[in-house]
């Protein structure tokens, strides 16, 4: 099984229309400047684990409220376990969400294959320019990888978002326009989130002024 590093029992705004429970998988293959998932990115085997088997136990005790589980990170298909857990999940009779930096392709694959998941949000970090893309990814990218990702929930009939967490430096309104462009938006949903400076990887990301809530509202309108 993957190595569950936090569980947030209750979420409102991680799966659309949904109540939902959150899993917390420790390490990532991104070095995002602003990420505020730091801790499960830099030094995942610091924090504690939690047992899967008390993931379930709490799980249960909610059956009643929640609607489903999102399995976040750090990248969660770096886990060679995470096909496992979520067949686990799924026969408990647990909805599964899955957010992913897309650059496992062959790994979402398989799941959506395996009629795994039941809804996918897919952080594209930027307008697909490798330069950008590298800038915003804090390293190397394979974009061909990021692709063909986008590829497959856009031809798997399952529900997905594909998102772009927004950073005054790294982002233009050019840019917002030229990803929106860069996806059919009849059969995918595109959301923007406006970046959190609280506690970020790089920390001067954490002196960065935040787009206000105008600026936000209306860049927003550009990818709806």
């Amino acid at each position: 099984m993957p190595l569950i590093k936090g569980f947030l029992e209750t979420s409102f705004i991680d799966w659309p229309g949904k109540l939902c429970a959150i899993l917390f998988v420790g390490g990532c293959n991104f070095r995002c400047p602003f990420c505020h998932n730091h801790p499960l990115v830099l030094a995942p085997e610091g924090m504690e684990t939690i047992a899967f088997a008390e993931i379930l136990s709490r799980l249960a005790a909610r059956k009643n409220w929640l609607a489903g589980v999102c399995i976040s990170g750090g990248e969660p298909t770096l886990s060679p376990g995470l096909p496992t857990m979520i067949a686990r999940l799924k026969a408990e009779g647990w909805a599964v969400k899955l957010d992913t930096n897309g650059t496992r392709p062959e790994v979402l694959s398989q799941l959506l294959a395996d009629n795994l998941l039941d809804m996918v949000a897919m952080d594209v970090k930027t307008v697909l320019e490798q330069e950008k893309y590298a800038h915003c990814a804090g390293g190397a990218v394979d974009l061909g990888a990021i692709r063909e990702s986008i590829d497959l929930l856009r031809d798997s009939g399952v529900p997905h978002e594909f998102r772009m967490t927004i950073v005054p430096s790294l982002h233009t309104e050019e840019d917002i326009v030229a990803w929106a462009q860069q996806f059919d938006r009849s059969s995918s949903r595109l959301t923007l989130q406006n970046f959190n400076p609280r506690t970020t990887l790089d920390v001067r990301y954490e002196n960065e002024v935040v787009f206000g809530p105008e600026i936000f509202s209306r860049l927003s309108g550009l990818v709806a």
